[in-house]
C-alpha cells in the first residue's frame, strides 16, 4: 500500500499548477466540472496522473482524492503511469481489425520490442491498442497523441515510429501538427495551442467522413440520387 498522504508538487510547480487550475475553474459554474480538465492539466506537468496529481485535483476542487481517483480511473485518457512523449494508439476495433489494425498493432509489439501499454527504453514511445478512434472510413487508423494517421499498413505505421524515435518531424493524414503528450494534455486541459499554424491546421471532418452528407445533399451527381428505400417501399405500399 502506498503511503498517505501523497507528496505534494514543488513550491513553484505548485504555484504555477494553481494559477492554472484557477484560470479553468472560472470557467464553470460549478467547480467540481473542472475535475477533467484539471486533470490534463496535471498530465501537462508529469506526462500522467499520479498521486500528487490526484491530490492537488481533489484540494483545489474541495474534493476527497477517492472522488477524483474515481474519475481518474474511469476514463483511458488518463495515463496513471510515466509513459512516452509519443502516444501511438492502434485500433483494434471491428473494422479496424478486420482492415489490418491486428496486423499493424502485433507488427509495432515485435518492432519496437514492447507489449500494450509499454514504453520504449527511451521513453520516446508508448504502445497501445485503441477500441475505437470513430474514424471507421478510413481505417485501419493509428493515432499519435489523439492526431490520426489513416488507412496504415504495418509497413507505413513502422516507418512512422522509427521517424518519431528519431526525432524526425512526422506530419498526421490530418489534423494539427504534432506536439509532445505533455504539450498535447495542456491544450486538452483548455489552454491554447500558441503554434504558428496549428489552429488553422486542425480542420474538420475529412472527405471520407462527408461523402454520405454530400450525397444526400445531391452535391454528387455521378453517384445519383439517394432515394432512402423506406420511403420508396411505403409509397409502393399506400398505392
Amino acid at each position: 500500500m502506498p503511503q498517505l498522504p501523497a507528496p505534494d508538487y514543488p513550491a513553484e510547480v505548485r504555484e504555477r499548477l494553481a494559477a492554472d487550475a484557477a484560470e479553468v475553474i472560472a470557467r464553470y459554474p460549478d467547480s467540481r466540472s473542472a475535475l477533467l480538465p484539471l486533470l490534463h492539466l496535471t498530465q501537462s506537468q508529469e506526462g500522467f496522473v499520479s498521486r500528487t496529481g490526484i491530490r492537488f485535483c481533489a484540494e483545489v476542487l474541495g474534493l476527497t482524492t477517492a472522488e477524483v481517483t474515481a474519475v481518474a480511473t474511469f476514463y483511458t485518457m488518463y495515463r496513471r503511469k510515466a509513459s512516452g512523449d509519443y502516444q501511438v494508439g492502434v485500433c483494434t476495433n471491428t473494422l479496424c481489425a478486420v482492415m489490418g489494425g491486428d496486423a499493424i498493432f502485433e507488427e509495432l509489439k515485435e518492432h519496437l520490442g514492447v507489449g500494450n501499454n509499454e514504453t520504449t527504453p527511451d521513453g520516446k514511445v508508448t504502445l497501445e491498442h485503441i477500441e475505437c478512434n470513430a474514424a471507421c472510413d478510413y481505417a485501419p487508423v493509428v493515432m499519435v497523441n489523439w492526431e490520426f494517421f489513416d488507412n496504415q499498413t504495418p509497413e507505413s505505421a513502422k516507418a512512422m515510429v522509427d521517424d518519431l524515435l528519431a526525432g524526425r518531424t512526422v506530419e498526421p493524414t490530418r489534423g494539427a501538427p504534432l506536439c509532445t503528450y505533455k504539450e498535447t494534455a495542456r491544450i486538452l486541459a483548455g489552454f491554447p495551442d500558441e503554434r504558428a499554424g496549428a489552429v488553422e491546421a486542425s480542420g474538420g471532418a475529412g472527405h471520407a467522413s462527408l461523402i454520405g452528407l454530400r450525397i444526400a445533399r445531391g452535391e454528387s451527381p455521378q453517384l445519383g440520387k439517394v432515394v432512402h428505400q423506406r420511403a420508396e417501399t411505403a409509397t409502393e405500399e399506400g398505392e
